[in-house]
């Protein structure tokens, strides 16, 4: 499947010559000449594609197109075109997502090089994003008290010490264990910690650690 090239910039000439060389490149290419004409048709490429941006256009800019684009959760990456380099303009695309900032006019090959960093990076995260979403499906399939002892045992709490928390017997925990791993898709505890380290469960569980040691040494002093 050929990369999506998609160029929002007002310069026709630029955008006739850069798309004559990308296709020639074997990039398939789509071509915008203002920001607010690929926000009539935003691309949903499910592909590898990224956005060759313009930084200055009449009407909407590419900074601001950029700030559109991430509120509307479009995930492409972009890459900045500008004639004149402005150091607070590239801070502020980088901070917001944007992978590269070329000077113009670009080199080909340093255009097409940002272009496949851009692509590689991109494909990279949705494949994080898409494993991460596997398996808090598979977290989401549990009931509210096995949820419950999943949370408990990747803290490394005992059956026993969770079924006193929980008002129960230390054998239904371990059914509750033994139906989380099941569900979970593990065979051990060294991997149900691992899940739950990816969805964040063991950061939330320390952050909150840390706000409940942060508020009793406040009452300390008081």
């Amino acid at each position: 499947m050929p990369t999506v090239v998609h160029i929002v910039d007002d310069d026709a000439s630029f955008r006739a010559s850069a798309g004559r060389l990308l296709r020639a490149s074997s990039y398939e290419v789509v071509m915008y000449e203002s920001a607010s004409q690929l926000l009539e048709r935003i691309p949903h490429d499910s592909g590898p594609a990224c956005i060759l941006l313009d930084v200055e256009m009449p009407g909407l800019s590419g900074p601001e197109l950029q700030s559109r684009l991430v509120a509307g959760k479009c995930a492409l990456p972009i890459v900045f075109l500008t004639g004149h380099a402005d150091i607070p303009t590239t801070v502020q695309a980088i901070k917001s997502g944007a992978e590269d900032f070329l000077t113009k006019p670009v080199p080909m090959h340093k255009l097409i090089d940002a272009i496949e960093r851009a692509v590689v990076r991109a494909g990279a995260r949705r494949e994080r994003y898409d494993q991460l979403s596997a398996v808090q499906g598979l977290i989401d399939t549990l009931t509210p008290r096995e949820r419950q002892v999943f949370e408990r045992v990747v803290r490394g709490a005992m059956n026993k010490q969770i079924a006193r928390e929980l008002g129960t017997t230390e054998r239904t925990i371990k059914a509750h264990r033994q139906k989380v791993m099941e569900k979970v898709r593990v065979q051990s505890l060294a991997e149900l910690v691992m899940i739950a380290e990816r969805v964040g469960i063991l950061a939330s569980a320390t952050s909150a650690g840390e706000t409940r040691t942060t508020d009793l040494e406040r009452q300390r002093r008081v």
